[in-house]
């Protein structure tokens, strides 16, 4: 069986990283209207414990995920496989 490597999120909240398309900023206007738009489907995964949105993250099976850590930090876990527990 193949290990398969997994991003934490924040607050003990993980994805698999393979199953990652795209980690973006939930600052432009076209994201909070997607946000917005998806917010009473079922593809949307809230995982910011009612903070601030700072990361959308897009899965590979139509999932969208909210995320309170930013993608230049999110990214560099997926590069580094490290993470800091004071950005949470």
């Amino acid at each position: 069986m193949a290990v398969q490597s997994i991003l934490n999120i924040g607050f003990y909240n993980y994805v698999l990283s393979d199953k990652i398309n795209a980690l973006v900023s939930s600052d432009s206007a076209p994201m909070k209207r997607l946000i917005q738009n998806l917010r009473n489907s079922p593809n949307l995964i809230d995982a910011t414990h009612g903070r601030r949105t700072k990361t959308v993250i897009f899965m590979n099976n139509s999932t969208v995920i909210l995320c309170a850590i930013s993608q230049e930090t999110l990214a560099k876990r997926l590069t580094t496989g490290e993470y800091d527990d004071n950005e949470e």
